[in-house]
């Protein structure tokens, strides 16, 4: 492994073919050139240079390395500007994983803010649930998750994970057009009882079954999918009702389907999850942001709670 600075030496001492004329260019002393030089053979363990009277004069290591050396201090100069690219927000890649309402719905919101603010940071989109999607991000394989939990079936979080709270998602009870329920502004649980059920993904299947099963009722459910929009056909041929997130109404086929909200409210908590030195990259951390304002915004709209200040609300898991 080169030292840096020998190598802008060597470079400078190759234009010059003099250890003066080199010190005079970058400032140093004639002895500093020379120890500089004396320190760089030392690490290819050949000599460089020999004398041919008053000049230098390049062995064949040295113009091995001469070779190389423009690319070299060029691959640095780049390096350099990227990473100061990156540190000043022009540029830089964040990995986000989401499930597929959320994929939908905020990430592309938050996509669409971060192009107009820092056109220069990029998003690559990955899809899966948790607890699936919250490895990917302990393994390498995101920098950003976003996650549901219910209440009361919280699940174990890897510890080295903080989780930025986004919003809390109103839950929504799928209707056809022509349900008696559907001209209701909301419905309570307990009066689907009798319905037959069409049941998302396992997180959200569970969670269903524990709610009927507190009301009391085991819910005949006929369909399992994890599709939302398989969800919505299926409920509007009438083959049964579904609770579904309100991330999923925006999508709804309104001429066929009905969307209503539970009474009393049930929720389930988005949160974003990171490893805790991601927040200190900026494109990273301008992602976050995005995310909490868009969330924000969308549970303004739809009755569900946000948390708009993203750094105050991480906490360590």
């Amino acid at each position: 492994m080169f030292d840096s600075r020998h190598i802008r030496t060597f470079h400078e001492v190759v234009r010059t073919r003099s250890y003066s004329a080199a010190a005079q260019a970058l400032g140093y002393t004639q002895p500093a050139i020379s120890q500089q030089m004396k320190a760089l053979e030392r690490e290819v363990g050949t000599p460089l240079f020999t004398r041919v009277g008053r000049r230098l004069r390049l062995t064949e290591a040295g113009e091995t390395l001469a070779r190389h050396t423009q690319n070299i201090l060029g691959s640095m100069s780049v390096a350099r500007e990227q990473m100061a690219a990156i540190a000043r927000l022009r540029t830089g890649l964040v990995r986000v994983c989401a499930f597929p309402s959320a994929n939908a719905t905020l990430v592309p919101e938050a996509m669409a803010l971060l192009a107009v603010e820092h056109p220069g940071i990029r998003v690559e989109l990955l899809e899966d649930e948790p607890p699936d999607s919250l490895r990917r991000v302990v393994q390498g394989e995101s920098d950003v998750t976003l996650a549901f939990t219910y209440p009361g079936l919280r699940e174990e979080v890897p510890g080295e994970l903080v989780e930025i709270p986004l919003l809390e998602d109103q839950l929504t009870v799928l209707l056809p057009v022509g349900h008696p329920m559907a001209r209701r502004r909301a419905v309570q649980l307990a009066d689907l009882a009798q319905e037959r059920w069409i049941a998302g993904c396992l997180r959200c299947r569970t969670n269903f079954v524990h709610e009927c099963a507190q009301l009391g009722f085991t819910p005949d459910i006929v369909f399992t999918t994890d599709d939302n929009l398989a969800v919505q056909a299926l409920v509007a041929q009438g083959l049964g009702v579904a609770m579904m997130p309100g991330l999923t109404l925006p999508f709804l086929r309104r001429d066929k389907v009905r969307g209503r909200p539970l009474a009393p409210a049930s929720r389930r908590q988005v949160s974003a999850y990171v490893l805790r030195e991601h927040l200190r990259i900026p494109a990273t951390a301008r992602l976050l942001e995005a995310l909490a304002t868009v969330a924000g915004r969308r549970a303004d709209s739809t009755g569900g709670v946000s948390h708009k200040r993203f750094l105050g609300s991480a906490k360590e898991l």
